[in-house]
């Protein structure tokens, strides 16, 4: 076999499996609060716990609050930007970073708020006439 055929293939085989490494610890899960505790990068999926306190740091310029995860652990989240304008009225919250000291430190927040478009509209649909 050609030196620069064997390199080639190596070089293919070893980028290959360099990329396939990547992908795969880039894809994230969706996991509870405590199983966030033994990963670097999780999504925690859940719902803001108004009991707990709030706020925006102007010290720390931090955003936290409480969120409780859809298995019912309850955690201290810390977002490094401003409260989003929405959040309060966000049905469900996705938080992606990772637990350190039970606390979880969110690198980007998602919220799913309530939708005008999937509500039942408050009118009958016209029948349309036969031809």
């Amino acid at each position: 076999m050609k030196p620069k055929l064997l390199i080639g293939v190596i070089s293919i085989v070893v980028f290959t499996s360099l990329l396939m490494y990547n992908f795969g610890n880039s894809i994230s899960t969706y996991v509870n609060f405590e199983q966030a505790e033994s990963r670097t990068n999780s999504h925690v999926v859940g719902k803001w716990d108004k009991t707990g306190d709030y706020g925006f740091s102007r010290e720390t310029m931090q955003f936290s609050f409480h969120m409780e995860d859809e298995d019912g652990n309850v955690r201290r989240v810390i977002y490094p930007r401003p409260k989003p304008n929405n959040f309060e009225q966000a049905t469900q919250l996705v938080v992606i970073g990772e637990m350190r000291n039970n606390v979880f430190y969110a690198n980007e927040m998602l919220m799913k708020c309530p939708s005008k478009y999937n509500e039942n509209p408050d009118f009958e649909p016209a029948e349309t006439a036969g031809m």
